[in-house]
């Protein structure tokens, strides 16, 4: 159990890093530890510590329970989703570091198509 939750943390680690556009390296120096070290948190090779999960969580502003949502063993949470929903999350972080780099009239036509889809399912 605990390599699948430090596989989880570092997944997590990884998804806000990467939806964030920012590097190993820049993680690395704002907590004050090396890039292998970062890497070998986003493996799960490695554990993070309590005060690591909260530099990493105020450095990437998110809340400290952000690196627990979504884990299996993880009280009030009854899902038991597999590795197929860590691959959705890359997904997720990656369109949504493509979505905000857009302008704002793309960004509408992106939303329209998105819409146009909806009403097209529902008329069926």
């Amino acid at each position: 159990m605990e390599e699948n939750f430090n596989k989880h943390l570092g997944s997590k680690l990884r998804m806000r890093r990467l939806a964030l556009g920012l590097t190993q390296t820049k993680v690395a120096q704002a907590i004050n530890v090396t890039f292998q070290q970062i890497q070998k948190y986003e493996k799960g090779t490695n554990g993070i510590s309590s005060l690591r999960v909260m530099q990493l969580a105020n450095f990437l502003k998110v809340p400290v329970v952000y690196f627990f949502e979504d884990y299996a063993g993880y009280m009030g949470n009854n899902s038991s989703e597999g590795s197929a929903t860590t691959e959705v999350d890359y997904n997720y972080a990656f369109l949504a570091k493509l979505f905000a780099a857009l302008t704002d009239q793309k960004k509408d036509k992106i939303l329209q198509v998105l819409k146009n889809t909806r009403s097209l399912e529902k008329t069926g």
